[in-house]
């Protein structure tokens, strides 16, 4: 899936609410992300993460767990990057309560506009195996719907930033 988008805001607002950190605003604001942690700094811009998303879809799609190896970059022209992708480790173990589902490689790129400092392209590119025993169609009709919430509470996260 890919999604893209114009947040009025800046990408340094726009970063601040999406940023993979364990505490950051995500928590709050994305219906997808229950809990976000931290499981091994591997360096100041590599991580090894944890992600909780609540039960979807009027409780379709049960609780799932994500674990990614998580890129940061920021590029000379002030674009913000995360890319993660699946991966498997010792200090994380499948929790009996979750489905653990499974991140291909992905991510999500904040592109400042010229001369438009207040407003930020957002590029996200995501494709997700959900894991567990869902009908192919439930995926199909969750992600549309999805992105498009993402989208449009992330734009109420960066104004109430503001």
């Amino acid at each position: 899936y890919r999604g893209e988008g114009i947040v009025p805001a800046s990408p340094q607002m726009v970063w601040e609410c999406i940023k993979p950190v364990a505490g950051g605003l995500r928590t709050k604001w994305d219906q997808n992300v229950k809990d976000f942690e931290v499981i091994e700094a591997i360096s100041d811009t590599v991580s090894v993460c944890r992600t909780t998303t609540p039960s979807a879809f009027m409780r379709i799609i049960s609780p799932r767990e994500f674990v990614d190896v998580v890129l940061i970059k920021q590029f000379e022209d002030g674009t913000m990057l995360s890319a993660a992708t699946n991966v498997e480790h010792p200090l994380c173990p499948p929790q009996p309560e979750f489905v653990r589902g499974f991140n291909y490689p992905c991510g999500c790129f904040c592109i400042p506009l010229p001369g438009e400092t207040d407003k930020t392209q957002l590029l996200s590119f995501f494709q997700t195996d959900l894991g567990g025993y869902l009908p192919q169609t439930v995926v199909d009709s969750f992600f549309p719907a999805s992105i498009a919430g993402f989208y449009s509470n992330l734009t109420k996260a960066v104004k109430a930033l503001k």
